[in-house]
């Protein structure tokens, strides 16, 4: 399962799914990581994506998406995570029951990351965090689950992160091809 923070301001919205602005460069990546084109989401030349095919393409391939942030502020009214105050987290106690076949989640960056440690009953020191393209394995624990889960930092989609595109493509590829979805 995919895990993002919290999407951008309304007005930077090009769809209504995950990863709406036009200018993220997620679903370019997925475009070149499974089928060598980073328009294949892309509506035409419009600056799009089109959401239906993209869950279709998930639900295809068993990647399950979703926000690690339910309630934040974004402090300066653009799409970085660096000034996202988190009010409230995801539930996990309530999303994983729903996923039962999940096992790895995923972030894409650090405030991602940060948040979904911080849910944990076992507290990880921050030194321990997963750098980017690396993981950690943990007990998740509730009355009606009991999982060995593993979490994946992978790199941040955003443009303003300082990472070229074939890099994150590559790094994108390789979780992938480890998870078997490839």
């Amino acid at each position: 399962m995919m895990m993002g923070t919290f999407p951008p301001t309304s007005d930077k919205w090009a769809m209504r799914f995950h990863y709406p602005n036009f200018y993220n460069d997620m679903w370019r990546i997925y475009g070149r990581v499974f089928f060598d084109d980073a328009d294949h989401f892309r509506v035409g030349n419009e600056k799009h994506f089109d959401p239906e095919r993209i869950r279709a393409f998930l639900c295809e391939r068993g990647i399950a998406l979703c926000p690690s942030v339910k309630q934040a502020i974004r402090e300066t009214g653009n799409a970085s995570d660096k000034h996202l105050t988190v009010v409230t987290p995801v539930d996990l106690p309530t999303i994983l029951p729903q996923v039962p076949n999940v096992t790895t989640l995923f972030t894409t960056g650090g405030k991602a990351t940060e948040t979904l440690i911080g849910l944990l009953d076992d507290p990880i020191p921050k030194s321990k965090y997963p750098k980017t393209n690396q993981s950690i394995a943990f007990p998740y624990h509730t009355p009606s689950i009991e999982r060995q889960m593993t979490l994946y930092r992978l790199p941040s989609t955003s443009r303003a992160y300082p990472l070229a595109l074939d890099q994150k493509v590559a790094a994108y590829k390789a979780f992938f091809e480890k998870m078997g979805k490839l």
